[in-house]
């Protein structure tokens, strides 16, 4: 290898001990003091930076100028970790939280980080309670904090007995010496960020600011900021975000929508948190999870930010309500959390195209791709009733050597009864063996048309357990609804695929003269 530079031997750093900096060419930055020592990491806590976003406003042809609060390098990851800080020292300083007590908090998985942390360097037993449809890696963070984590269904309402807040309510009365703190209602939650966050973002603009963007999740966020900004700079536009199925926006721009379900985490609720001041948002905006997601890769692709979903929705809308604005004013975008929590989330490629989000790419170039998913052979699948036992339903499942069995009531989907998703109710006590399988229905499930290709029924079978099959068209939606359609055939696994392509793979001599790839 004539031209290998080796790396052990070749140098260009001309630095050595007591040379004279003017006679090396290599720049020298100059030093700036940093903060001195901390007490602990809760006081890392806030002081987040603020950025200027180039890239994406310029290709948009955004005349002003758009600044970004980046809120993830709070040290727990998120903007929560503010109230998850002040609600403990809230509570410390009523005497309402002592040594030996345990923190319960119903949460979406940023609060209950920014609790476990503050309870890891306070020493208090923590319990967070979220819904199912939350990211693992939020999980992953939670236990590593010593957090214990209870999950709920995620399409439980808000007042329902399974619901995160009923369910932390329960527990709350059978652990002795344990308190809610319950950001939903909790003073110190907006109270943190009108103290806090607003006044960093007034001091960092030089008090010049005529827009903030900020999402809306129990609403703290955006009414903190929102009344203080308008005491410092009355005439400052605050726009909050809400995702569609979410009903935290004015009654106004609630859009009339099917969307009960959103992948989106971190904004939205089914209900209105009292800390949610409506009064101080100027505008509001819905946002649909295609456009967070995209959004969300497009900051970190293009400006380098690494952000979460939410941090999309802000940034998307922030680019509609920005629009009008000219170039001597500023948009500031407030983005909550990061990327760790959705690793195997919107960061996926194959996540993104098994949810519609993303055209499914066939990278491999495989004959099949395009083939539709009605050429498969499904047989005859068996199909329960409501009113079936969780006893019966895995007889029947193990009788038919299945780990998954559609539910049907006249000729309505209602939800699928599954081996692994009864398992964690039946172990935890949430249902029990004579109860009807409802009590342990599976309601969030992907599922594919008949004529849906074979490339996106192998992207979900990658990413998922099963995947049921239908023949309407009334699908397209992240989630399972409750809907009239007929249930085709439910795969749990890739082997009716495989033996499709086997079965007709192109002969070797045809391959090579098409000049495409057979493999499978």
């Amino acid at each position: 290898m004539e031209d290998f530079v080796r790396p052990d031997l070749t140098s260009r750093c001309t630095w050595k001990a007591g040379i004279d900096p003017a006679s090396t060419p290599h720049t020298q930055i100059p030093f700036g003091s940093p903060e001195k020592i901390r007490p602990d990491v809760l006081h890392v806590i806030g002081n987040t930076p603020m950025v200027r976003l180039n890239r994406i406003p310029q290709a948009e042809g955004i005349k002003c100028e758009m600044l970004a609060k980046c809120e993830f390098y709070n040290p727990g990851g998120s903007v929560k970790d503010r109230i998850g800080f002040r609600m403990v020292e809230d509570a410390e300083k009523a005497g309402l939280l002592k040594p030996g007590y345990t923190v319960i908090e119903p949460t979406s998985g940023n609060t209950g980080i920014g609790l476990a942390m503050a309870s890891a360097v306070r020493g208090y037993r923590c319990i967070i309670v979220m819904p199912e449809k939350m990211s693992n890696e939020k999980v992953a963070v939670l236990k590593a904090l010593g957090a214990e984590i209870v999950r709920t269904p995620t399409l439980a309402s808000f007042d329902s007995p399974e619901g995160l807040i009923a369910v932390s309510q329960k527990l709350q009365k059978q652990i002795p010496n344990s308190i809610i703190l319950n950001q939903y209602t909790n003073p110190g939650n907006p109270l943190a960020h009108y103290d806090l966050t607003a006044s960093e973002i007034y001091h960092q603009c030089d008090g010049k600011i005529d827009m903030v963007v900020i999402g809306a999740g129990t609403g703290g966020t955006v009414s903190g900021v929102g009344r203080k900004l308008k005491e410092l700079c009355p005439n400052c536009v605050i726009v909050s975000v809400d995702p569609e199925g979410s009903i935290l926006a004015e009654p106004e721009f609630l859009n009339e929508t099917e969307c009960s379900f959103y992948e989106l985490e971190g904004i939205g609720y089914d209900f209105l948190p009292t800390v949610l001041d409506r009064s101080v948002v100027d505008q509001w905006y819905k946002v649909k999870d295609l456009d967070c997601f995209t959004m969300a890769r497009r900051l970190i692709k293009d400006e380098g930010l690494l952000c979460g979903g939410s941090s999309g929705a802000a940034m998307h809308i922030a680019l509609k309500a920005a629009a009008n604005l000219k170039e001597d004013q500023r948009c500031v975008v407030l983005l909550p959390d990061g990327i760790r929590n959705y690793l195997t989330k919107f960061i996926s490629d194959y996540w993104m195209e098994a949810r519609n989000f993303k055209s499914v790419e066939n990278t491999a170039g495989h004959w099949w791709w395009n083939e539709k998913v009605s050429n498969l052979h499904f047989g005859k699948y068996p199909t329960i009733s409501p009113s079936t036992t969780c006893s019966e339903a895995i007889a029947l499942m193990k009788k038919e050597n299945l780990n998954e069995i559609p539910i049907i009531d006249n000729n309505v989907l209602l939800g699928v009864a599954s081996i692994s998703y009864m398992m964690n109710k039946l172990m935890t006590g949430k249902a029990q063996f004579d109860d009807p399988i409802t009590n342990a229905i599976l309601l969030q499930f992907r599922k594919v048309h008949l004529n849906s290709s074979l490339g996106l029924l192998s992207r979900i079978l990658e990413n998922e357990p099963f995947v049921l099959v239908v023949d309407n068209d009334s699908l397209m939606s992240p989630t399972a609804t409750i809907m009239k359609e007929n249930v085709i055939g439910l795969l749990s696994s890739s082997i009716p695929l495989l033996n499709y392509i086997k079965e007709n793979a192109p002969k070797k001599k045809d391959i090579q003269a098409n000049g495409s790839n057979g493999v499978a």
